[in-house]
């Protein structure tokens, strides 16, 4: 079964001679990217290989949540819920956004301290979370049979529609002056005098000032042809959509065993809470001692295979010419199988908890790659030793809420106006400048 489907987009049709920026990727850090940019007179060119949308910004679940991040994402996605409040008038198109709230649940005792010690993290920004249980949990949950101390709250929190999404935002940044390409891959960038002055694409060279690369899963890869060190990995995720139900949980819940969210057609979006397929290839050993640190804390939701992912990306080139056929070529959507075994469990432990989703049929099934770096948090950055190229990638499954907040801030850093947030913790350089690389839960 393919995956989700996006909002049609109709791209534009004539590459430009010459842009001010050129955004690689059309997922939605790239084109909340290419929107800022527009809305500021920047020229721009955002170039996707398949299609706005097509990967993990359309396949992941859709929340837009500022609970339980890592402590140095929570500045950067209090930007992005205030851009999501505005963003449908600001495109004059649907995102589906709603802030319904979002609930993560606490089994154990245990559960509830860490959740507590973490609502420390807002203390600074004034963002409402509070623990609920008993009659108050039931009150936002009705009809669950779910058997839990208690759970975190956070009411600010919302939704949107992955598919609806990532194509709202590419046209609203057409509508602004920005070309939209789809089915044109950039194979390579091009340097004058130490600093990027264009890419070839599959269609043709495009002359320019900076590069965005927002490849998301592809982005390594694409990095290490033009010299540069990203360390990134990809876990597989699988997910699942319900036909309509009523009387089902209004805001989105983690609880262990399963996630969920209600999504605009009155069906839901369930996962799995705990369990994420990692397929051991090549760079999973030249990577591994970096990831150490996130494997060992995550080890319990992490399940490891050897498969042929090890074959493909064994044969993938490292290395390719502008004039030459490129990997984002032979791939224009990464669709990879979804574990029926995690789909089996999840649906399993989500009809536990909420009886009313027996009357529920599944309807699609898909699985997304989602792009993790060593520590958890993304890459937002220039890259130092070649001017006028930025990364933005290794959302490590983050990056759909945060995404028109990670847009703004690139913008800005592109632009050389004082950055919206510190973007310290989202240099580049923090893989090889001796930092301490690891996951921070916050608690």
């Amino acid at each position: 079964m393919p995956g989700p489907k996006p909002s049609s987009f109709e791209p534009d049709l004539s590459l430009p001679k010459r842009v001010d920026v050129v955004v690689i990727g059309g997922g939605i850090i790239g084109a909340s990217t290419a929107l800022e940019l527009a809305e500021r007179g920047q020229s721009v060119l955002l170039c996707e290989k398949g299609q706005i949308g097509g990967e993990q910004s359309s396949r992941n679940w859709g929340w837009v949540r500022l609970g339980m991040r890592d402590p140095r994402e929570i500045p950067l996605m209090i930007e992005a819920l205030r851009l999501w409040k505005g963003l449908d008038a600001r495109l004059g198109r649907e995102t589906g956004y709603r802030q319904t709230g979002i609930l993560f649940g606490c089994a154990t005792d245990r559960d509830l301290a860490d959740h507590q010690r973490w609502m420390r993290n807002l203390e600074p920004y004034q963002a409402q979370a509070a623990i609920v249980s008993g009659k108050a949990l039931d009150a936002l949950l009705p009809g669950n049979e779910l058997p839990l101390k208690g759970a975190l709250h956070t009411p600010g929190d919302g939704r949107a529609e992955p598919q609806w999404a990532a194509p709202a935002i590419a046209e609203g940044a057409r509508d602004r002056g920005a070309t939209v390409m789809t089915g044109c891959a950039v194979r390579s960038v091009e340097t004058a005098a130490g600093r990027i002055s264009g890419v070839m694409t599959e269609r043709g060279r495009v002359s320019c000032d900076a590069v965005v690369l927002a490849g998301g899963a592809w982005s390594r890869l694409f990095a290490g042809n033009a010299g540069i060190f990203l360390p990134q990995l990809k876990v597989l995720n699988t997910v699942m959509r319900t036909s309509p139900v009523e009387d089902g949980p209004a805001p989105a819940l983690w609880s262990g065993g399963f996630a969920i969210r209600k999504r605009a057609d009155g069906g839901y979006t369930v996962a799995s809470g705990t369990e994420n397929m990692v397929d051991l290839v090549p760079d999973s050993f030249r990577l591994a001692w970096r990831f150490l640190p996130a494997f060992a804390q995550d080890w319990r939701s992490l399940r490891f295979r050897l498969g042929r992912r090890w074959a493909e990306e064994a044969r993938e080139p490292r290395r390719w010419a502008p004039a030459e056929v490129t990997p984002f070529e032979r791939c224009r959507v990464l669709d990879p199988e979804p574990s029926e075994k995690v789909l089996r469990r999840a649906w399993a432990e989500a009809r536990k908890a909420f009886p009313a989703l027996d009357r529920a049929e599944i309807v699609q099934s898909w699985a997304g790659m989602i792009d993790v770096t060593p520590d958890a948090i993304p890459v937002i950055s220039g890259v130092d030793d070649l001017p006028g190229m930025f990364i933005a990638t290794g959302f490590s499954g983050h990056g759909f809420g945060i995404g028109p907040g990670a847009g703004r801030l690139m913008a800005d850093l592109v632009t050389g106006v004082v950055p919206c947030v510190d973007p310290q913790a989202f240099r580049l350089s923090r893989f090889t400048d001796g930092s301490k690389v690891r996951p921070d839960p916050g608690y």
